[in-house]
């Protein structure tokens, strides 16, 4: 099992910015790709950025590239998840989360961080 630690989140102004992270402990020698999803009010949970441990390759929701930037930080296992020029409907709590390989679904999840924008 990983455990996942996030950080981050509160409440931003539109336009504004907010840096999320999240630290990984237990079995990490098993994460093949660490990243973010989110989940407004009465929506289903939807990707927001993940990048991959080995080659740091990342993938991104539509709605965010160019706004966000996700990045792994290997010596500590940490992911970050860098959010500029914020726009309320990101409000949402944003769930860390890793998963073995690329042909299973993400079986480890943290606790969540709630990130508000204001209009």
């Amino acid at each position: 099992q990983v455990q996942l630690v996030e950080s981050g989140g509160g409440l931003a102004q539109a336009g504004g910015s907010l840096r999320l992270s999240c630290a990984a402990s237990g079995r990490t020698f098993s994460i093949y790709d660490m990243g973010w999803f989110r989940q407004a009010p009465g929506k289903e949970r939807e990707l927001v950025a993940v990048i991959t441990w080995s080659i740091g390759r990342t993938n991104y929701a539509d709605s965010v590239k160019g706004r966000f930037t996700i990045s792994r930080h290997n010596a500590n296992v940490t992911v970050s998840l860098q959010m500029n020029s914020l726009k309320p409907e990101d409000t949402a709590v944003y769930y860390c989360t890793t998963r073995s390989s690329r042909l299973v679904g993400y079986t480890n999840w943290g606790q969540g961080t709630q990130v508000t924008v204001a209009s």
